[in-house]
């Protein structure tokens, strides 16, 4: 009887896992800016409602309430950036490498990016990163418009995620059957590959094609090892808990440049990047809930958001003080310079 009751349950797991779930990780027409203007120009927008974050609070105590209160950035398109390889890092190619909102007819919003690859003939590559890695555990959060972070529902780990719903990350993720990303080609011939973070840590590179063509395209990585009769699966029991829900997520493009190819410019556009993959673990009602009352998941889950936290508020504060000491001269044609000139000589 105990026999028949295992195989019953592995029978439904397979089921589960027959029909393959299919989901967008980030749609980047999704993060637009829509808050907190510039100071310099009021009519542009510099951060994204739904993924901002707040890094004041591991900042130290040696900062200003001045200083603390524009320690915030999201993930508005404006905000992510280009790494060029060290071979490819000079100040012409940095200066022109760079990512911007694009308005699109048929999307909105989508994410445009120009990277200045070496004109001389060898291997060159550049990474499409955000402007921090994404949380997982990240809770629901109510936005000001002035960026101010008020709590809202829910902690993250034990609810839905702030950076879920195709914002970065997606939960329940057993084995990907395939990637698929929405780009636009220029007749480029360089390469194009997604990366993504799961819930070990490890980074994981998928090629997903050359953008050597015109138009919108939807370049698709299939996974080699991915076993579609259930019968040649090898299939094991694991415990339902205290284990974490797996989950992956979005940590950028890469574009490689092969050095028979030309070089300077590139250009290209990006919508989205959906996930077709098994559950991790199936949707049922369970008679007792386990993390009600043992909080194990909580614990475990709340020290590593903890620790992702302070891993990007460090981050983000060295750049928020290399910011503070950028040279800051007025432009001979500026009104202000003409009137601070007028003021001395008098």
């Amino acid at each position: 009887m105990k026999r028949t009751l295992i195989l019953v349950a592995i029978a439904l797991l397979v089921a589960g896992s027959l029909f393959a779930e299919e989901a967008t990780l980030i749609d980047f027409s999704l993060l637009k800016a829509d808050i907190m203007p510039d100071a310099n120009n009021p009519d542009v927008l510099t951060n994204n409602r739904q993924t901002m974050m707040d890094y004041a609070q591991v900042a130290g105590g040696s900062f200003t309430q001045e200083q603390r209160n524009v320690m915030k950035t999201s993930l508005a398109i404006n905000n992510w950036e280009v790494l060029l390889a060290s071979s490819s890092r000079n100040v012409e190619n940095m200066i022109n490498s760079l990512v911007r909102e694009a308005p699109s007819k048929q999307y909105g919003t989508v994410m445009g990016v120009r990277i200045h690859f070496p004109v001389e003939p060898y291997n060159s590559w550049a990474l499409i990163k955000p402007p921090f890695e994404i949380p997982a555990y990240e809770p629901q959060a109510n936005v000001q418009d002035d960026g101010t972070i008020e709590g809202g529902e829910g902690d993250g780990i034990t609810g839905p995620s702030r950076f879920e719903n195709s914002y970065g990350v997606l939960k329940n993720v057993g084995t990907i059957k395939s990637l698929e990303v929405e780009a636009y080609g220029l007749n480029f011939p360089h390469g194009l590959s997604a990366i993504i973070i799961d819930n070990t840590g490890a980074r994981k590179t998928m090629f997903m094609g050359y953008l050597n063509y015109d138009g919108w395209g939807r370049l698709t990585w299939n996974n080699p090892a991915y076993i579609q009769e259930v019968r040649n699966r090898d299939l094991r029991l694991y415990p339902l808990y205290p284990d974490s829900t797996p989950f992956i997520k979005f940590d950028g493009f890469l574009v490689q440049r092969d050095a028979a190819r030309p070089g300077g410019d590139f250009i290209g556009y990006f919508k989205e990047v959906k996930v077709v993959y098994d559950k991790a673990v199936l949707d049922t009602e369970r008679d007792i809930e386990d993390e009600s009352l043992w909080h194990i998941i909580y614990d475990r889950e709340n020290a590593r958001k903890v620790w992702e936290m302070e891993r990007f508020g460090h981050e983000q504060v060295l750049r928020y003080l290399d910011t503070e000491k950028k040279a800051t001269e007025l432009n001979f044609d500026d009104p202000r310079r003409q009137q601070e000139e007028q003021q001395q000589q008098q």
